[in-house]
């Protein structure tokens, strides 16, 4: 499975912005307090040759005019300062607000990105399931019920194993559920002693009504492969590998879960400051991760997002944290499976410094 995702930025423009309009509030504070300071001592100055003014009576009373003069001018400094205070406040506040409004938006499409190359790759193993399926070793494998027969499909697909390295194995299973042959018997002996009948996949290759169709299970644990997490594909393997042929069986793959998904989840475009704070996530229609780049102590086996949302949007948790999340939105003839991409960034100290929090 390749993952196209660029090489992160070392400082996000988010942050930078944020540091940036922090300095701006720190300086407009500073020199605001600065000039409040010096219009005081104008306003004491004023008010005392007021004082002396009407001491020297007569002769003192055109200095009392210009006195007069400078506590007015003190008092309108004074309120434009207290208005240019607030002002600078409500656009600082104004800033941050567009900037967390940005930063939702990038966590939104990062978790788009994040579900999409999923839905890419398991559309490749939809493709691969059923284009198997018609292979001739396959179908003779089913159809002559031969040793030799079960022994070729078997080397045919190790080869096949070898070249697709994202399986962990692929069965061929008669219409009773039995697993006649797999592609590495010597790491997963299940050919002749493993049934899959009980498996919901199974019963749903069954029931394909063409080689066009293919089952789908949801992320789950192998037993039969070593306790692997896996996507399991199945179809119907068809008479003479025709697309409406009789059902003579069923092909199923394992896809290795855990190391694909772990790729995906830990290759998004975050910087390194982000990544400390930053929880990657697939999460299935049920609510469960299924895949998270949270180390194994901080994973949390749920994540619950709010009920009736959107299909692709940003929230806030109660605890602070920026969500992003999409809904899967399928690829070519892959629907999905109602998963979604989920990206949960923990709040930046920097941003909060910006709101002088």
């Amino acid at each position: 499975m390749s993952v196209e995702l660029a090489k992160p930025r070392q400082a996000s423009e988010g942050a930078i912005i944020a540091e940036l309009t922090r300095e701006v509030r720190n300086i407009s504070r500073n020199k605001i307090a600065d000039i409040d300071m010096i219009n005081r001592e104008a306003t004491y100055l004023a008010i005392n040759a007021l004082i002396e003014a009407a001491r020297a009576g007569e002769a003192g009373r055109g200095f009392a005019v210009v006195a007069n003069q400078v506590k007015n001018v003190s008092g309108r400094i004074g309120q434009l300062t207290g208005e240019l205070g607030k002002e600078l406040a409500s656009l600082s506040e104004r800033m941050v607000t567009a900037l967390e409004r940005q930063q939702g938006q990038r966590l939104t499409d990062l978790a788009l990105n994040m579900i999409d190359v999923i839905d890419r790759n398991l559309y490749e193993r939809s493709c691969d399931v059923r284009w198997w399926a018609t292979d001739a070793a396959i179908v003779d494998c089913l159809t002559t019920g031969s040793d030799s027969a079960a022994a070729h499909a078997s080397k045919r697909l190790s080869v096949i194993l070898d070249s697709y390295t994202v399986y962990l194995d692929i069965w061929v299973l008669d219409t009773e559920g039995r697993v006649v042959a797999n592609g590495r018997p010597s790491l997963f002996p299940v050919a002749g002693t493993v049934n899959a009948a009980q498996q919901e996949w199974f019963a749903a290759a069954l029931a394909t009504r063409s080689g066009d169709e293919y089952a789908t299970a949801n992320v789950d644990i192998a037993a039969e492969l070593n306790g692997a997490q896996v996507a399991t594909y199945a179809t119907a393997v068809r008479q003479d590998g025709a697309s409406d042929g009789k059902v003579v069986g069923v092909l199923a793959v394992f896809f290795d879960w855990a190391k694909q998904a772990s790729t995906v989840v830990n290759s998004i475009r975050l910087t390194d400051e982000e990544r400390e704070r930053t929880r990657c996530m697939i999460v299935d229609a049920s609510g469960r991760v299924i895949a998270t780049s949270a180390t194994a102590s901080s994973a949390s086996t749920r994540f619950d997002l709010p009920p009736n949302i959107a299909d692709i949007g940003t929230y806030r948790t109660p605890a602070g944290a920026l969500v992003g999340y999409a809904l899967t939105p399928g690829y070519e003839t892959y629907r999905g499976m109602g998963w979604f991409g989920v990206i949960e960034q923990q709040p930046d100290q920097t941003r909060n410094a910006a709101l002088g929090r």
